[in-house]
């Protein structure tokens, strides 16, 4: 499969919602480290594009793909199913503001820690990545904790840090 050499895949991130800047200290910069872990972690290499978005866009483009009208935290798109032959690895991981903050606060979690966790999900999710079955949620539960751990962020799996995350993850 095409990918790009390491290093030559720096995330395009785009805050097309400013309040991200007022909730999270350098938003980009922190994107930009959480794609990078990620991305080195399942040895994985290509375009990965990050939208800070707002309920609104996310609820849209949820129905236009996903046929659910509501908003969640994270969609992710991968560019070429990992065993397309021919594709280039990558994909667009579009995040919602309201959702993103909601959760945090529930959670009484930083934003920042948050949002980091969701960029990491998303990158795991392009790199093949699941949590419909119990196995599957384990072990992306795991690289999640151990690749925010690495970020200096608590992990969000521990007893009680998440209470219902798991019945919200779509």
């Amino acid at each position: 499969m095409p990918v790009l050499p390491a290093g030559m895949d720096e995330p395009d991130v785009t805050v097309a919602d400013r309040r991200w800047n007022r909730a999270v200290r350098h938003p980009v910069r922190l994107v930009t480290r959480a794609v990078d872990v990620a991305l080195a972690a399942t040895g994985c290499h290509g375009p990965v594009t990050v939208v800070l978005a707002d309920d609104r866009l996310v609820r849209q483009m949820n129905w236009r793909h996903r046929g659910r009208n509501k908003a969640t935290n994270v969609l992710t798109f991968e560019y070429a199913p990992m065993q397309a032959r021919g594709g280039v690895w990558g994909g667009d991981i579009i995040i919602a503001f309201e959702t993103v903050r909601r959760e945090a606060r529930a959670a009484r979690r930083d934003m920042a820690a948050h949002l980091a966790h969701l960029v990491i999900h998303g990158v795991l999710h392009l790199a093949g990545y699941d949590h419909h079955h119990p196995g599957e949620a384990r072990e992306m539960e795991m690289c999640e904790a151990r690749l925010l751990s690495g970020l200096g962020v608590a992990n969000p799996w521990k007893q009680g840090r998440m209470a219902g995350a798991r019945e919200r993850r779509s």
